[in-house]
């Protein structure tokens, strides 16, 4: 079995944490680590450990990309990570902006608040020992791997990871994760990046709900996707598929300090 690394169970398609588990675990999915993106969010992913706690762990987060977030919505986060620190098992998912930079005439006015955040919230992840789950693609990621090491943070996890070779040697090496969906399935440079990074550096996650193409698009999309994605690291690492998913599994307890019986 394995576990889901990061999934939006605030949406309303899981309003049934039950049932999304039940369904998860027809799959070979134990579990499911809930990201939070806003305050709203974040308040919905705890509320969705308490309909099922012994197989939904939450993060709380504040997600970079999110242009309309404001200084406000910030500060409320920040509270909650304070007042819930004890509760969650990571914050996230959190990171710097990429998507939002891209057509914004106020590219580096963005860029520095979302520095100055992610600096702040790097400092509570120090302060209570928690990992992080970060949102930062392509680019981002170099200045999120600089940020961990100015504030000294051992666990992280670099979620649906995208970034040239040497940054990802650099992730690995430094300890963290790189979490891999079912883009894996279908697309060269997800499969190229499982047959460079080794096993015990990767997790699995399904993003969910957004939606893939392949063979997913005619699926819904849940934690369930992500029993197909540890089959498929399986294939192209030519090892045995529950052996995987013991490593998978084993990974994500570590990273996220999770008892998992």
């Amino acid at each position: 079995m394995v576990i889901d690394s990061h999934c939006h169970l605030h949406d309303a398609a899981f309003a049934d944490v039950r049932e999304t588990l039940v369904t998860s675990l027809a799959y070979d999915v134990y579990g499911v680590i809930g990201v939070g993106c806003d305050p709203e969010s974040n308040i919905r992913t705890i509320v969705a450990t308490t309909a099922a706690p012994k197989g939904v762990w939450a993060c709380l987060g504040f997600h970079p990309d999110w242009t309309h977030l404001t200084d406000a919505d910030f500060e409320v986060v920040e509270q909650q990570i304070r007042a819930h620190h004890s509760h969650i098992v990571g914050i996230g998912e959190i990171g710097l902006p990429w998507y939002s930079l891209a057509d914004a005439p106020d590219a580096a006015r963005l860029t520095a608040r979302g520095r100055a955040r992610l600096e702040r919230l790097l400092a509570l992840a120090a302060r209570y020992d928690l990992p992080v789950t970060l949102h930062a693609p392509h680019g981002a990621a170099v200045g999120a791997l600089e940020a961990l090491g100015r504030h000294g943070i051992e666990r992280a996890v670099f979620h649906w990871h995208k970034a040239p070779v040497d940054v990802t040697r650099q992730i690995v090496e430094r300890g963290y994760c790189i979490s891999v969906t079912p883009e894996v399935v279908y697309r060269e440079r997800d499969r190229e990046l499982v047959q460079r990074v080794p096993l015990d550096s990767l997790l699995v996650e399904s993003d969910a709900p957004w939606k893939y193409a392949g063979e997913f698009a005619t699926l819904p999309s849940g934690p369930w996707l992500t029993a197909r994605v540890a089959e498929e690291i399986a294939k192209i690492k030519r090892l045995p598929v529950e052996d995987t998913m013991a490593q998978l599994s084993a990974n994500t307890c570590r990273v996220f300090d999770l008892i998992w019986a």
